[in-house]
Protein backbone atom coordinates (compact mmCIF):
# COMPACT_ATOMS: atom_id res chain seq x y z
CA UNK A 1 0.00 0.00 0.00
CA UNK A 2 1.43 3.39 -0.92
CA UNK A 3 0.20 5.00 2.33
CA UNK A 4 2.83 4.75 5.07
CA UNK A 5 1.85 5.30 8.70
CA UNK A 6 4.56 7.07 10.71
CA UNK A 7 2.64 7.14 13.97
CA UNK A 8 5.38 5.30 15.86
CA UNK A 9 7.93 7.90 14.72
CA UNK A 10 5.74 10.77 15.91
CA UNK A 11 5.09 9.02 19.22
CA UNK A 12 8.83 8.57 19.75
CA UNK A 13 9.46 12.24 18.96
CA UNK A 14 6.84 13.25 21.53
CA UNK A 15 7.96 10.56 24.01
CA UNK A 16 4.44 9.16 24.31
CA UNK A 17 3.82 5.47 24.97
CA UNK A 18 1.15 3.43 23.21
CA UNK A 19 -0.80 3.07 26.43
CA UNK A 20 -0.68 6.78 27.14
CA UNK A 21 -1.79 7.74 23.62
CA UNK A 22 -4.54 5.11 23.55
CA UNK A 23 -5.88 6.46 26.84
CA UNK A 24 -5.73 10.09 25.66
CA UNK A 25 -7.61 9.44 22.42
CA UNK A 26 -10.08 6.83 23.70
CA UNK A 27 -8.83 3.97 21.53
CA UNK A 28 -7.93 0.47 22.64
CA UNK A 29 -4.25 -0.45 22.61
CA UNK A 30 -5.04 -3.24 20.16
CA UNK A 31 -6.65 -0.83 17.68
CA UNK A 32 -3.82 1.67 18.13
CA UNK A 33 -1.34 -1.13 17.38
CA UNK A 34 -3.21 -1.99 14.17
CA UNK A 35 -3.01 1.65 13.14
CA UNK A 36 0.69 1.97 14.10
CA UNK A 37 1.72 -1.08 12.09
CA UNK A 38 -0.09 0.13 8.99
CA UNK A 39 -2.51 -2.81 8.99
CA UNK A 40 -5.57 -0.58 9.31
CA UNK A 41 -7.64 -0.25 6.14
CA UNK A 42 -9.21 3.04 7.21
CA UNK A 43 -8.96 5.71 9.88
CA UNK A 44 -11.78 7.96 10.99
CA UNK A 45 -11.18 11.67 10.80
CA UNK A 46 -12.24 11.94 14.44
CA UNK A 47 -9.47 9.47 15.38
CA UNK A 48 -6.93 11.32 13.26
CA UNK A 49 -8.05 14.59 14.85
CA UNK A 50 -7.62 13.14 18.35
CA UNK A 51 -4.16 11.78 17.51
CA UNK A 52 -3.03 15.09 16.05
CA UNK A 53 -4.35 16.97 19.06
CA UNK A 54 -2.68 14.59 21.53
CA UNK A 55 0.67 14.62 19.70
CA UNK A 56 0.47 18.29 18.66
CA UNK A 57 1.16 17.47 15.02
CA UNK A 58 -0.38 17.58 11.56
CA UNK A 59 -1.93 14.63 9.66
CA UNK A 60 1.02 14.77 7.25
CA UNK A 61 3.35 14.06 10.15
CA UNK A 62 1.59 10.72 10.60
CA UNK A 63 0.54 9.70 7.09
CA UNK A 64 2.81 9.68 4.06
CA UNK A 65 2.25 8.72 0.43
CA UNK A 66 5.07 6.65 -1.07
CA UNK A 67 4.44 5.55 -4.64
CA UNK A 68 7.28 3.01 -4.48
CA UNK A 69 5.15 0.98 -2.05
CA UNK A 70 2.41 0.38 -4.64
CA UNK A 71 1.36 -3.25 -4.64
CA UNK A 72 3.25 -3.98 -1.42
CA UNK A 73 0.21 -4.83 0.67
Amino acid sequence: MPIVVNLDVMMAKRRVSSGELASKIGLSQANLSILKTGKARAVRFSTLDAICEALECQPGDILEYNSTNKGAD
